[in-house]
């Protein structure tokens, strides 16, 4: 069988770096977006490395026609172009099901029947349920039996992290009944297979971060460094996102976006009158030990129209 997670060589930068960044087509970028995608841009630009663009649309549901289209628009708007092809999840669809029969033929997972109903009156967390009655993984749920999860990582802006969540300890959810796979799974593989060695995200997915971890060392695959940034909120736990109602970046106003963003990312020093001026100077003056050491950060409620009750 083909070798599905071997990394694609032309990716490979010069130096080694592969960063990436992988919004879901679910509607335009927003700060917090922005936030992320000029986090990770920088960290491999200041690294000399390649900075690739994913779209993880594996959700087609929840995916929005043309936008796509909309996040490239307001990439190129703040001056922050992608290397190489743009890939989509959508067209990878029978890499994911080979690595799940591999899985199946290793006995790392199983078929669950297990509904949310179901899950959330035993506690909300995956208890194993299905772990040993032999389901088969066909027309079912399949979960990756994880009975050696990884529970701690060093972050490169947080410093050492110890996971006590439990839905990011519990047997990961690789594909739903449905039929359509998930988060974890598809954004693993990719990473494998693109080669990427940096992953810059916000805090959001801090924890997830122990599931991917358990997936790469199940695969025998190495895993990249990580770093994540805080994320902007309009009030503790509200953080920005498209079911928020985060409002979509003007795209008139780049440089102020970009130094309202460098701002939250501790690099308020840097100035410029073009985007170009301000990606220089941001680039080289990037560094993990600038970034504040928290989980989220409080910024205007305007940024949401769930507060002003205007759908921008």
């Amino acid at each position: 069988m083909q070798d599905f997670l071997s990394p694609i060589s032309t990716n490979s930068s010069q130096n080694g770096y592969v960063g990436r960044f992988a919004p879901s087509p679910t509607g335009p970028l927003h700060f917090g977006s922005l936030l992320a995608a000029l986090a990770s841009y920088l960290d491999a630009r200041a690294n000399n490395g390649r900075w690739i663009l994913r779209m993880e649309d594996i959700d087609q549901p929840r995916c929005v026609d043309g936008a796509d289209q909309l996040i490239m628009q307001a990439l190129l708007a703040h001056g922050l172009q992608w290397d190489g092809d743009v890939w989509y999840q959508s067209a990878r669809l029978p890499v994911y099901q080979a690595v799940i029969q591999r899985l199946t033929a290793q006995q790392q997972v199983y078929g669950c029947v297990c509904t949310r109903k179901q899950i959330r009156a035993q506690g909300g967390v995956y208890p194993g349920t299905c772990r040993t009655a032999g389901h088969s993984t066909a027309g079912h749920a399949v979960r990756l039996q994880c009975n050696s999860i990884v529970t701690s990582f060093s972050d490169a802006i947080l410093g050492q992290i110890c996971v006590t969540e439990p839905h990011a300890l519990e047997d990961t959810l690789l594909q739903r009944s449905d039929g359509i796979y998930s988060y974890n799974l598809v954004v693993v593989v990719d990473d494998i297979a693109q080669g990427v060695t940096h992953i810059v995200r916000g805090s959001d997915l801090l924890d997830t971060t122990a599931a991917h971890l358990t997936l790469y060392k199940i695969l025998d695959a190495k895993a990249p460094a990580y770093a994540h940034i805080p994320v902007a909120a309009t009030a503790k736990g509200r953080k920005l996102s498209k079911q928020n109602h985060a409002r979509a970046l003007d795209l008139a106003t780049p440089e102020d976006n970009l130094l309202r963003a460098l701002a939250f990312l501790g690099l308020s020093s840097v100035k410029g009158d073009t985007v170009s001026d301000i990606l220089d100077a941001a680039t080289a003056n990037w560094q993990y030990g600038n970034v504040p050491k928290m989980q989220e950060v409080i910024v205007d409620e305007a940024e949401s129209t769930y507060h002003t009750g205007r759908n921008n």
